[in-house]
């Protein structure tokens, strides 16, 4: 009996060693020799391309680069492309081979599938393909811009670009009426060809556009931290219904608030502008902000992904958030996360570069950062940058092509005349192809379905 357990104790040793020696071995080989490493596809549409790398994004938009690529093709191409390796989508530049690339043409009810994903808006994506189909590429141009609201002309700018919509600011409502005001807006409304976007930051305390002027609003909206220590979440909820009641009677529909940035540093230049909590009050704040804001008839703005931190002031110059990616995901992620889940349909990215993210570009610019937003936190709505003729991007070479490449849906801009004539010559050129203009504008449209103000009866 005794060697029989011999036996089988020596069988037992020999059977881990060669398990261990497998793997081993397995692992140097994988590590020597790169045709062990398994091949993918990606499936989408190219976004750009030259002698050194290709950019493309896939069906969940999310952008992916691949460097050392000598393949056939352009922008706008839809593509299958194989490569080897493991993707990266934080990463700027993928490690990955490109081993072939070939053309495809997927369509659903005549859109392209890449277009289609299961996202808020899909229950009018239809719609948006139909309206969008009927248009110039003139006026689809004009929808990816949310303009700020110029001091003169407005109209006839309007009926000559199409824009989007319009931002506006106090100035643009300073000793006006509220009838002088729906006057105003329902006549922008009248001169457009598609309903406009019409948005303000209406964040209360220190930032107040309407209700700075008492003869729309009796006294400012109070910041979202006096609301909290007045009477808590619902207080905060009671706000934001009031505040978009106000909003919606003056023909206001989009609502580029709240800042669910976590800043607890009274000396931050976004501490006075934040909910001023830590992370997991400020995470209640934003689910309770955009629950409350639905069905009121205007959409709300998480703001400012990924987080603005104790970031200087970016309307001036530059600054770079310098702190580790795990504290970014940490503590300023998870307000947006929380948002999104609650139905937000809109998210607008700040001008600050994460260095953790993308050391070379601002937020705003950068496809690593808008990749998180797609990839990891699963939005599908719309992204926003913030204002691109701030100072933290003023001096960018290309800023207009450049946010629209990097993933943004709509684009803030104070001299549209500018960066419609820089999307026009990267079109010309062939830096940005009329299919991704389509795409975005098919975008912005869906939303506007979602939001009731397209129907398919709009002329």
């Amino acid at each position: 009996m005794v060697e029989k357990y011999k036996t089988v104790i020596v069988f037992c040793c020999l059977f881990f060693i060669g398990v261990l020696g497998f793997i081993f071995i397995g692992d140097k080989d994988l590590e020597g020799d790169s045709s062990n490493l398994q091949k993918f596809t990606i499936e989408g549409s190219v976004l750009s391309v030259n002698q050194e790398s290709i950019t493309i994004q896939d069906y969940d938009n999310i952008i992916y680069t691949f460097k050392n690529v000598n393949l056939n093709t352009k922008v706008g191409d839809n593509i299958l492309l194989e490569y080897l390796g493991v993707l990266d989508k934080n990463k700027e530049i993928q490690d990955s081979t490109v081993v072939n690339l070939s053309q495809v043409v997927k369509t659903n009810n005549g859109i392209s599938s890449d277009w289609m994903d299961e996202g808020i808006f899909k229950d009018f994506y239809n719609l948006a393909y139909k309206k969008m189909k009927t248009m110039s590429l003139n006026d689809k141009i004009g929808q990816l811009f949310l303009v700020r609201y110029p001091d003169t002309n407005a109209v006839n700018e309007l009926k000559t670009y199409n824009f989007g919509g319009f931002v506006f600011f106090a100035k643009d409502f300073k000793d006006k009426s509220e009838e002088s005001v729906k006057k105003e807006i329902k006549q922008l409304q009248d001169s457009s060809a598609i309903p406009l976007l019409t948005a303000v930051d209406e964040e209360g305390g220190k930032v107040v556009r309407i209700s700075s002027n008492k003869n729309l609003v009796s006294e400012p909206f109070k910041s979202s931290k006096e609301l909290y220590d007045l009477g808590g979440f619902k207080k905060i909820t009671e706000d934001t219904k009031e505040k978009s009641k106000v909003l919606y009677n003056l023909g206001l529909n989009l609502n580029l608030a709240p800042v669910v940035d976590v800043t607890t540093n009274q000396s931050a230049y976004m501490y006075e502008r934040s909910f001023g909590k830590d992370t997991a009050l400020t995470s209640n704040y934003a689910k309770t902000a955009i629950e409350a804001s639905k069905k009121t008839g205007v959409s709300y703005t998480l703001k400012h992904f990924p987080g603005y931190g104790n970031n200087a002031d970016t309307h001036q110059s530059s600054t770079t958030d310098n702190r580790s990616l795990d504290d970014i995901f940490n503590n300023d992620i998870p307000p947006f996360e929380s948002g999104i889940r609650a139905g937000a349909e809109a998210v607008l990215v700040s001008h600050n570069i994460v260095a953790s993210i993308d050391a070379n570009k601002p937020a705003s610019l950068s496809s690593s950062v808008h990749n998180i937003l797609r990839n990891r936190l699963d939005f599908t709505g719309i992204i926003i940058t913030d204002d691109l003729d701030m100072g933290a991007t003023n001096s960018v070479d290309q800023k207009y092509v450049e946010a629209i490449l990097s993933g943004n849906d709509l684009l803030i801009v104070t001299d549209y005349e500018e960066a419609i004539k820089e999307v026009k010559k990267a079109l010309q050129d062939g830096d940005i192809s009329e299919e991704l203009i389509d795409k975005l504008a098919f975008r912005i449209l869906a939303w506007k379905y979602y939001k009731g103000l397209l129907s398919d009866t709009e002329k």
